[in-house]
């Protein structure tokens, strides 16, 4: 299973994922589902990724060849993120039904993967589209400025409470490593390291990046000090009308 998260901001980007790939009771599997790519100074990509992981690299690996060896491609040349999300989404419902014809139908194998794409196209606004298996896609939306992958229902409570187009990037950012880590503490089969990335509008560079392994001291803070918070707001909880404080010692 996995996790992955993007959160569209009036001022930019915020996105973030897990590294679990296979969480058996004998063997733990990382491997990075953050991608970054694109042209510098004129248009940034990221693409998270959930579900079959040969599907997803193969998917990878045509759109950097495409971005690294011919300029005229179609990435290189679109002007508007929904038409990347698109041709993301053909090619990989194309690889998608490769495999699936090779495959050993009696297997259970599948070979479906989802994405979210975040990013921005010089001269237009930075955005996020999630793309699903069948190669459709929806974006966020006043109501609902985020999209979730994976693993989402552990990590969403905080974001329906906290996040906003007009929240500041680093308010986003540490509401996304709160839902990470809440995810993590209910599903074992999502996990560290955590790969985080902050990108501010109009920017078109990579932007901030930070992984936190399990034992990173921000990530070791963050998670003590929402604990420890979560506690106190409990206990500050109005009581109960049938709860009398006013009892006379017996």
């Amino acid at each position: 299973m996995t996790y992955c998260l993007g959160i569209s901001l009036n001022n930019g980007l915020v996105l973030a994922s897990d590294s679990r790939t296979n969480a058996g009771t004998d063997q733990v599997s990382q491997y990075g589902k953050m991608h970054t790519m694109g042209i510098e100074g004129d248009r940034q990509f990221v693409l998270l990724s959930a579900g079959n992981l040969a599907t997803t690299q193969s998917v990878l690996t045509h759109i950097r060849h495409e971005l690294n060896d011919n300029p005229e491609c179609f990435l290189c040349k679109a002007r508007y993120l929904d038409e990347v999300a698109d041709y993301i989404g053909e090619i990989s419902r194309e690889k998608q039904n490769r495999f699936r014809e090779e495959s050993d139908q009696a297997t259970g194998f599948s070979p479906s993967v989802s994405f979210i794409l975040g990013g921005q196209i010089n001269g237009d606004k930075p955005g996020l589209h999630m793309i699903y298996p069948e190669g459709n896609h929806i974006t966020t939306s006043l109501a609902t400025p985020y999209l979730q992958i994976g693993e989402t229902k552990y990590g969403k409570p905080i974001l329906d409470r906290i996040i906003a187009p007009e929240s500041s990037l680093e308010d986003a950012a540490r509401c996304a490593l709160v839902s990470m880590d809440s995810t993590m503490q209910s599903n074992v089969t999502v996990g560290p390291p955590v790969e985080l990335l902050i990108y501010e509008k109009d920017s078109l560079n990579v932007g901030r990046y930070m992984r936190l392994d399990e034992h990173h001291p921000y990530l070791m803070q963050l998670r003590q000090s929402w604990a420890d918070n979560i506690r106190l707001a409990f206990d500050a909880l109005p009581p109960f009308e049938s709860e009398s404080t006013d009892l006379p010692p017996s």
